[in-house]
């Protein structure tokens, strides 16, 4: 069988491992052609104090008319950062184009962190996202941008972080996203959840229409740059491959947890990313 191509929708970061240098690593080593489409290019990611962004705005339809002549079919479209408001129609039209009903469309909905949006983020392209989420297959949204898409108030509902039924609140999140959006699949990453004084687990809330289930681990160090690209390329690997999505999303995560322990034992700054390089063997 030949091996299937995926469209990366994302920036291309020169420092932070997050994005593109993320996302390709991951796809290739899980045996999935990445065919990427840069919408910036950024000397280093958002989260330093000084970085210069290239935007690729007018450069993304050209993307969509050179494929359509080369007969390109992509297997799947995995979309991330963008830069302004005016990619998603650029990205909608794209995927119009290329989308069969084979097509795998992930769409990691990168809109902030933290109860925080990040530097680019605009009130138009927020509810642009909404139309880009209204197309995917899967979502990939932190509790950030969970909350930004059911338009709910992130630091009421963080006030509930540490009593026991708050991931039965996030899983309502999750089945409400589900219905507005008419996705598939919902995955809710990195949801902290304290268990004692000592013990706080990160948590992954999965919802379908079938089921909800968590797939979790004990929280190490802190928040690094890229940790999301990371976790949704190997989802959205491990679904094109045909992994099931329960075995995906605890492989994401063991993958993570590994390369975390690693980058907390080096001392190595959050902005510059995780340790991952050398783990990728994991997911062969």
């Amino acid at each position: 069988m030949m091996t299937k191509k995926a469209v990366l929708i994302n920036d291309l970061s020169g420092l932070g491992k997050c994005s593109l240098t993320a996302a390709i690593p991951v796809l290739s080593v899980m045996g999935i052609q990445a065919c990427p489409m840069p919408t910036a290019v950024l000397t280093s990611q958002t989260g330093f104090e000084s970085f210069y962004c290239n935007d690729c705005t007018d450069k993304l339809d050209y993307y969509t008319s050179e494929w359509k002549k080369l007969g390109f079919q992509p297997d799947g479209i995995y979309t991330g950062f963008l830069s302004s408001e005016k990619q998603v129609d650029k990205i909608l039209s794209f995927i119009d184009s290329f989308e069969t009903d084979d097509t795998l469309v992930l769409v990691d909905p990168v809109l902030g962190d933290g109860g925080r949006t990040y530097s680019l983020y605009t009130e138009t392209l927020g509810k642009k996202m909404k139309k880009l989420v209204s197309v995917a297959d899967v979502i990939t949204p932190n509790l950030t941008e969970c909350c930004i898409l059911c338009d709910t108030d992130y630091s009421e509902l963080i006030e509930n972080a540490d009593s026991p039924d708050f991931l039965d609140t996030v899983a309502e999140l999750a089945k409400k996203l589900l219905k507005l959006y008419k996705v598939k699949t919902v995955i809710v990453t990195g949801i902290e959840h304290k268990i004692s004084d000592e013990v706080t687990k990160i948590n992954n809330l999965i919802a379908t229409d079938d089921e909800v289930f968590c797939v979790s681990c004990e929280k190490t160090g802190g928040s690094y740059s890229g940790t999301g690209d990371l976790f949704a390329s190997v989802v959205f690997s491990g679904l094109l491959r045909g992994d099931s999505l329960k075995d995906t999303v605890n492989l994401a995560v063991k993958f993570i947890q590994t390369s975390l322990c690693e980058t907390v034992k080096l001392g190595i700054h959050r902005n510059e990313g995780i340790e991952f390089e050398k783990h990728l063997k994991m997911l062969l």
